[in-house]
């Protein structure tokens, strides 16, 4: 299988019928939840008005980096999806996360301009960059993105978590707090699903989601767009000062807690000598 870009991809394991129905049952019950607690308005349920004008600059760089994240939407759906549509219950899940992921970038977006951070023309600007440059896969097999995505997932919602939380200790916004509040239970809700993929995958070949699992979690890293938005070296120290995300809190926060919820053990986690050699890291 390739996608656009003439790359070769491993499909997932084809699932029997009964784990293809457990997986489409798993996003309906992601779906229905999401209906009844999680689903919010952007124009009705942010304060706007309480926006800080005021507060702290590296917040808002902090905002930027993670519109700029956002804004690669378009590739992320429709590169993924394509590779998906046989499963009903993935597929749909990824239409409905393309949509609270464009919330996310919008609401995002909208702070820096409403708090008076960003110019419109500025975020035209970092919009042009964005769409010039092309987001591909990171991995070269379907449950390798599966188990990317799940990681990515719980890593945002400590970024944002956290972020609110530096906040919650400054000059206070409380625009960007709720803002940041809604997402963050959105990215963690995301994670679940994800993770409930993989549970349901590894009834079927346990070994190959941790093969897969092995190559993601063992060379993971966060998604690096500063040359993108040309950050001078002061500007990324001041962000990194918050101390939102690193290697120890990646593996304190995401790494263990992932594995011990698949009930997957450290010594299976460690790359074989083989693996090195053999396979193809993005």
């Amino acid at each position: 299988m390739t996608n656009d870009q003439g790359q070769n991809f491993t499909p997932a394991p084809e699932l029997p019928i009964e784990l293809e129905r457990e997986t489409y049952l798993l996003f309906r019950e992601f779906f229905d939840k999401a209906e009844k607690k999680r689903r919010w308005n952007i124009n009705e349920d942010i304060p706007w008005d309480q926006c800080n004008r005021n507060l702290n600059p590296v917040i808002a760089d902090v905002i930027e980096t993670f519109t700029a994240v956002e804004l690669y939407l378009p590739d992320y759906t429709s590169k993924i999806l394509p590779l998906v549509r046989k499963s009903k219950g993935r597929a749909w899940f990824y239409a409905n996360w393309g949509y609270e992921e464009s919330k996310h970038s919008l609401a995002l977006g909208d702070w820096l301009v409403k708090s008076g951070h960003r110019s419109e023309e500025y975020m035209a600007d970092l919009e042009r960059k964005v769409f010039a440059r092309e987001w591909n896969l990171p991995q070269d097999n379907q449950l390798g993105m599966i188990a990317y995505a799940m990681v990515q997932e719980q890593a945002t919602f400590l970024n944002y978590k956290k972020l609110q939380n530096r906040i919650e200790g400054m000059e206070r916004d409380p625009a960007l707090e709720t803002l940041l509040s809604y997402v963050s239970v959105d990215e963690k809700s995301h994670f679940g699903f994800f993770r409930d993929c993989l549970r349901i995958y590894m009834k079927h070949d346990r070994d190959a989601v941790i093969l897969q699992l092995r190559r993601v979690m063992n060379e993971f890293a966060m998604p690096v767009v500063h040359d993108l938005l040309d950050d001078s070296t002061r500007r990324i120290a001041e962000i990194q000062s918050l101390e939102l995300f690193d290697s120890h809190i990646y593996f304190r926060e995401v790494y263990l807690p992932v594995i011990r919820d698949l009930g997957i053990t450290r010594q299976e986690m460690r790359t074989t000598i083989r693996e090195k050699k053999s396979l193809k890291y993005p």
